[in-house]
């Protein structure tokens, strides 16, 4: 539900590389309602934004980061592109995984957002202040009546149930080197993170003394820490 707003601190503290944040379709300031949500299609738009920024492959692969929906993206990208992909990056990722029950929690808990908002600080009292939520907050899209989710709700829950389909063929066959980052209070069990590591080709981990699924926004100096040095070794 979020967009790549929230990686604009993280683009920052790259220094001296050229970073591209992508709004995934329907998300942020991409196509609201896409008519085609399969995995595939995320794959196929994540590819054609590495041609453009690579002016179709002549100027070298990119390192490629992704958190959660985007690193399991990123890691689908990384399986069926291989050549646009120097090095890959994956937080709090796992190989697919949800039930039925979490989806269909999740779209109740979407629709119940009290929109629009009146403003940013009605929008904090509802979603809270964590650093997620704050994140949520900068993200609404102002109208005439107030602010708005840039995202469709049904379209969240029918995306999401396209990631809870394990793809573990895929991921064993990722070449690049790739790093795995967890957080300490991320969604994945320490048996879910072992067994997506050890299937892995070429897997550094890293685990994170705090933060949360989102520790890009919660564990920022740990999360660019683990990430720079990856990507400049």
């Amino acid at each position: 539900m979020g967009s790549g707003r929230e990686f604009i601190p993280t683009a920052h503290a790259l220094e001296g590389r050229k970073v591209v944040l992508v709004d995934l379709r329907g998300h942020g300031r991409s196509t609201r309602i896409p008519s085609d949500l399969s995995r595939d299609a995320f794959v196929s738009d994540v590819a054609a934004v590495i041609d453009a920024v690579t002016e179709g492959g002549t100027t070298g692969p990119v390192d490629l980061v992704g958190q959660s929906m985007g690193g399991h993206t990123a890691m689908l990208v990384g399986a069926a592109h291989p050549e646009k992909v120097r090095r890959l990056v994956l937080l709090e990722v796992d190989e697919g995984n949800g039930s039925p029950e979490d989806h269909a929690d999740l779209g109740e808990w979407l629709r119940a957002w009290p929109v629009p908002f009146a403003n940013r600080e009605a929008a904090i009292a509802h979603l809270g202040d964590d650093p997620l939520s704050q994140a949520w907050a900068n993200d609404l899209e102002q109208r005439a009546d107030g602010l708005h989710p840039r995202f469709d709700a049904d379209v969240m829950v029918e995306t999401i149930r396209a990631v809870a389909v394990p793809r573990w063929e895929e991921w064993e066959s990722v070449s690049a080197p790739t790093l795995a980052v967890y957080a300490k209070g991320g969604m994945f069990t320490a048996e879910q993170k072992d067994r997506f590591i050890s299937r892995g080709a070429q897997v550094t981990r890293v685990d994170l003394a705090g933060g949360s699924h989102d520790a890009h926004l919660d564990a920022f100096d740990e999360w660019v820490a683990a990430l720079s040095g990856f990507v400049a070794a």
